[in-house]
C-alpha cells in the first residue's frame, strides 16, 4: 500500500502568489491558503480587499488564521527539497545555478534574456509563466554576460578569424560579412589542437632540461670524486714531504748533536790538562819567589836544579776551531733541496693539469657579448658587429639617453647576466689604460667620480700610473707579466667576479671579488681609459673563446683558483 506522502506532490502545497512551497501558511474566510507575507503584500498593494483566487470581496480586511496542519506539511516538503539540493549539488567545474543560496545546484539552462543560469527547481517559472516561456533558453554556460553580443543581444556562436573576436549570427551577416567566420566549437577544437602540440613541445623541453640537469649533476659528482682523489693524492705528497723534512731533521740532529758532545768532551779534557799545568806552574812560581829571597850561598847551592827549563806541553800546536764541521749539514741540506726540486716539478705538472681543467670549465660558460651603442660615451666608436670599441676624433651628436655614459669613456654589453655562470674574453693589446669587468643595471652613468663595488661596479685594469689594480683596494691580485687578453668570469648565485690572464703562454688567475649578493642584472663593462695623444688608441676587442687555443696552450705553473670550486 502506498504511503500518504507518495500520493502528494509539492505543487499541492505551493502558494498561488509566490509559486513556492508555503511559508507560514494562513487561511482567509473563503477557505483558500496563502503565505502570510504574500497575502499581506497583495492586500497592501490594492485598495480592494479580495481573494486572489476566487476573487471574493471582503468589505473589511479579515485577519488570516494560521493553518498549523498545512504549515507542518509545507515544512516537510521544504526539508525534502533541502536534502534533494544537497544530494544534487553541482560538482567543481560545472555551471551552477545563480539563484540558489547556500549550496549551489547544477544549472539546467541559461536564459539569454535574464542572463541567469537556473537549476531544475528555479527554472520552473520559465516553464509555467506565459511571459517567461518566451525567453530564449540555452544549455548552461559560464560567464553568460560575456557570451552575449552587446550590439545585438544575441549569443556569440561564431568566431571571426580576421578580427580574432567572437561574434553573433547578426554580426557575421553585417560587420563581418566578408570575413572568415567559423563556429566557436571549430575554433576551440583547432586551438586546443595547437595547444596540445605546444604542450607536447613544452613537455619535451622539460624532459630535455631534466636530462640536462641530470647530466650536469652527474658531471659535478664525477668532478667531485675526481677532486677528492686528486686532493687525496696531493695530501699524500705533502705528507711525504713533511715526513722527509722530519727525517732529514732527525738525521741532522742525530749526527750534529754527538759531534757537538764529542767536541765538548775534547774541550773539557784540554781545559782540565791546562788547569793541571797551571797549578803546577803556580807551585813552581811560588818556590822561585821564595828562592829569590834566600841568602846568596843557599841560592847558589839550589839554583842549578831550577835553572833547567820547565817541561810543559806545547799548546801552540793545539788549534781550537770556532765552529763545528758543516760537511754533513751541507750534504743533508743538499739532499733535502733535491727532494724539494723533485716535488716542485711534480707540483708544476699537476698544476698544469689543474689549469687546463679550469679553462675547460670556464669555456663551458662562454657567452656571446655584443656592445650596446645606446650606452657608449659620445666620443667612442663601435664597430659594425659590436665587437670593438675605440676613440673617435670628436664627440658625436647623439640623442639624449639615460642609459648613456656622459663623463666616463665607457660602454656596456647588450647581454646581461641575472643567473648562472658567464664568461667572456677581451683583447687589451696596445692599450695603456683600460678597465674590464661587470656593472649593475642601475650604475650611475652621469657622474665622473671613481666607482667601486659599493656603487655596482667590479673591474680590474691598467691605470694612468702604469699599475694594474682592481677597483677595490681590499682585493689582492697576482700578475707577473703584461696581459694581452683578459677573461671575465661571473658566478651570479655565488656572488663572485673573477679576472684571468688568458694569454696563450701565461694563463693564470689574477683576482676575484667574492662575498657579494647580486640582486640586479649585471652587464659586461668596458672602459677604454682616457685619450693621450697617439697613445692608448688601440681598441678593446671582444674575442671569441677558442677551445683549440685553450688546450694547445701551456698552462701557468702557478696554481690558479679553480672555477668549479667557486
Amino acid at each position: 500500500m502506498a504511503s500518504p506522502c507518495s500520493l502528494l506532490s509539492e505543487e499541492q502545497f505551493q502558494c498561488s502568489i509566490c509559486l513556492d512551497v508555503f511559508t507560514d501558511p494562513v487561511s482567509i474566510p473563503c477557505g483558500h491558503n496563502f503565505c502570510k507575507a504574500c497575502i499581506k503584500r497583495y492586500w497592501d498593494s490594492t485598495d480592494l480587499c479580495q481573494c486572489p483566487l476566487c476573487m471574493k470581496i471582503f468589505h473589511r480586511r479579515p485577519e488570516p488564521d494560521v493553518n498549523r496542519t498545512l504549515r507542518g506539511v509545507a515544512e516537510y516538503f521544504k526539508g525534502l527539497r533541502v536534502r534533494d539540493r544537497e544530494d544534487s549539488s553541482a560538482e567543481p567545474g560545472e555551471v551552477v545555478c545563480d539563484v540558489c543560496t547556500g549550496r549551489k545546484r547544477q544549472a539546467l539552462k541559461s536564459c539569454l534574456i535574464c542572463l541567469t543560469s537556473y537549476c531544475d527547481i528555479h527554472l520552473e517559472p520559465h516553464q509555467i509563466a506565459p511571459a517567461l516561456k518566451r525567453h530564449q533558453l540555452i544549455d548552461p554556460v559560464k560567464n553568460l554576460e560575456d557570451r552575449i553580443c552587446k550590439k545585438h543581444n544575441k549569443l556569440l556562436e561564431l568566431f571571426c578569424r580576421i578580427d580574432q573576436t567572437s561574434v553573433c549570427q547578426f554580426c557575421s551577416e553585417t560587420d563581418h560579412k566578408a570575413h572568415n567566420t567559423v563556429s566557436l566549437e571549430e575554433e576551440c577544437d583547432q586551438r586546443k589542437a595547437q595547444l596540445g602540440k605546444t604542450e607536447a613541445k613544452v613537455k619535451q623541453m622539460i624532459q630535455e632540461r631534466l636530462q640536462k640537469v641530470k647530466e650536469i649533476k652527474h658531471s659535478v659528482e664525477l668532478s667531485k670524486r675526481h677532486t677528492e682523489r686528486e686532493m687525496s693524492d696531493k695530501v699524500q705528497i705533502f705528507t711525504a714531504l713533511v715526513h722527509a723534512f722530519e727525517k732529514c731533521k732527525a738525521e741532522l740532529i742525530g749526527v750534529v748533536e754527538p759531534m757537538q758532545e764529542a767536541a765538548e768532551r775534547w774541550a773539557e779534557g784540554l781545559i782540565k790538562e791546562l788547569e793541571q799545568e797551571i797549578t803546577e806552574l803556580k807551585r813552581i812560581s811560588s818556590e822561585l819567589g821564595q828562592l829569590l829571597h834566600t841568602e846568596d850561598h843557599q841560592l847558589l847551592q839550589s839554583s842549578p836544579s831550577w835553572c833547567l827549563p820547565v817541561k810543559t806541553k806545547d799548546w801552540s800546536e793545539i788549534s781550537v776551531q770556532s765552529h763545528l764541521p758543516l760537511g754533513y749539514m751541507k750534504r743533508a741540506v743538499s739532499h733535502l733541496e733535491d727532494k724539494l726540486i723533485r716535488f716542485h716539478n711534480e707540483m708544476e705538472n699537476e698544476l698544469k693539469k689543474l689549469s687546463e681543467a679550469e679553462m675547460k670549465i670556464i669555456q663551458q660558460y662562454a657567452v656571446d657579448v655584443t656592445l650596446d651603442p645606446n650606452t657608449a660615451y659620445p666620443e667612442l666608436i663601435l664597430s659594425v658587429d659590436g665587437k670593438q670599441v675605440r676613440y673617435g676624433d670628436q664627440s658625436q651628436n647623439l640623442s639624449k639617453n639615460p642609459k648613456r655614459f656622459t663623463y666616463i669613456y665607457s660602454v656596456l654589453g647588450k647581454e646581461g647576466f641575472s643567473s648562472g655562470k658567464s664568461y667572456y674574453e677581451v683583447q687589451v693589446k696596445g692599450k695603456t689604460e683600460w678597465d674590464l669587468g661587470v656593472a649593475t643595471e642601475s650604475i650611475n652613468r652621469q657622474g665622473w667620480s671613481p666607482l667601486s663595488p659599493e656603487d655596482g661596479l667590479w673591474t680590474f685594469g691598467l691605470g694612468t700610473d702604469n699599475d694594474y689594480e682592481p677597483n677595490d683596494p681590499k682585493v689582492h691580485h697576482h700578475l707577473k707579466k703584461t696581459p694581452q687578453k683578459v677573461g671575465v668570469f661571473v658566478d651570479y648565485e655565488e656572488g663572485r667576479v673573477s679576472i684571468y690572464d688568458v694569454d696563450v703562454t701565461a694563463r693564470s688567475h689574477i683576482c676575484s671579488f667574492t662575498g657579494y649578493k647580486f640582486t640586479e642584472k649585471l652587464y659586461p663593462y668596458f672602459h677604454c681609459g682616457y685619450p693621450d695623444g697617439k697613445r692608448n688608441i688601440a681598441p678593446l676587442v671582444i674575442s671569441p673563446v677558442s677551445v683549440v687555443e685553450i688546450f694547445n696552450s701551456k698552462a701557468s705553473l702557478k696554481k690558479p683558483e679553480l672555477v668549479n670550486s667557486e
